[in-house]
């Protein structure tokens, strides 16, 4: 998906490269601006981060009528009036006047380098709120952003990513010369797709894939759980023999056959226990506790 990204047909597509300090997304950033000049369209960058010769270099010397820098790095905040374009010039009708006068016929493509700087000096919501305009204008076919996420928080990354039809989320891979990318595309029709990716960019700004990164075989660990019996002075463990005598032995509550038509069938002759009360008796069937006092 990575190579599919410049293709979309949809007006106003924003494409957020979500990076951190661990792993820069300028490279990639740069990928997509050499693809789009090479595509011979318009690119105007506004330049927050780098000067205008660290962001030329690498790209494609012929096409750089092409290439259109707006200075905001020397001056970002306008104090010294020496930049072509400030922070305080972040709304989408200056971008859109300073996209138009160097427009040729096709729509131009822009490239914010980086949204970060500007989220740090305007509300989140009046971001959100140029950018959708932006989007709606037509005079920019696609808006590329870099983002460094782990210098806002994740509402504000949440906010603004929301209006991008493509996120990159970039990576670095442990003990490897590439990165990983996964992507979220959100299509016209409002199907969401997601991919990752393995690549890495060469000096000249060209891409490559590269393979998923193989997973160490899992090694079957042989079963050494302890037996918690091994060290005990006694034996838990009957023998056949004693197991045998064990189920010889008649159990107290158990009573047995004789035993049972012993109780049941008492023979004559047995003694019995009766009692009639006599007239000292002061027995009440209602209260047969009367004679206790309580």
């Amino acid at each position: 998906m990575l190579l599919e990204v410049l293709q979309g047909t949809e007006p106003g597509g924003i494409v957020i490269i979500r990076d951190t300090s661990s792993y820069s997304g300028r490279h990639l950033l740069k990928y997509y601006i050499n693809c789009t000049l090479k595509r011979e369209e318009d690119v105007h960058v506004l330049g927050f981060e780098v000067p205008d010769q660290e962001m030329r270099a690498g790209l494609d010397s012929n096409c750089m009528h092409l290439f259109h820098f707006h200075n905001a790095y020397e001056d970002p905040l306008g104090w010294t009036s020496q930049s072509s374009f400030t922070v305080k010039e972040f709304n989408a009708a200056d971008i859109t006047r300073l996209v138009c006068r160097r427009q040729h016929a096709k729509a131009s493509v822009l490239v914010i380098d980086s949204l970060t700087w500007v989220i740090r000096h305007h509300n989140p919501v009046a971001v959100c709120q140029q950018l959708q305009e932006l989007k709606r204008g037509g005079s920019v076919r696609m808006i590329f952003c870099l983002l460094h996420t782990d210098l806002h928080q994740q509402g504000v990354v949440g906010s603004i990513c929301h209006l991008a039809s493509t996120i990159i989320t970039v990576t670095s891979v442990n003990n490897a010369h590439y990165a990983a990318a996964k992507m979220i595309h959100r299509k016209k029709s409002g199907k969401i797709v997601k991919e990752d990716e393995f690549f890495s960019v060469t000096e000249d700004f060209t891409l490559s894939k590269e393979r998923r990164p193989s997973q160490p075989a899992h090694v079957q660990m042989p079963d050494t759980k302890a037996d918690p019996t091994s060290n005990l002075t006694f034996n838990l463990c009957l023998s056949e023999v004693e197991r045998e005598a064990k189920e010889k032995v008649a159990l107290p509550f158990v009573f047995s056959q004789e035993k049972k038509s012993a109780l049941l069938n008492q023979r004559q002759g047995c003694g019995r226990i009766i009692y009639e009360p006599d007239a000292a008796d002061d027995f009440d069937e209602e209260d047969p506790d009367d004679d206790l006092n309580v």
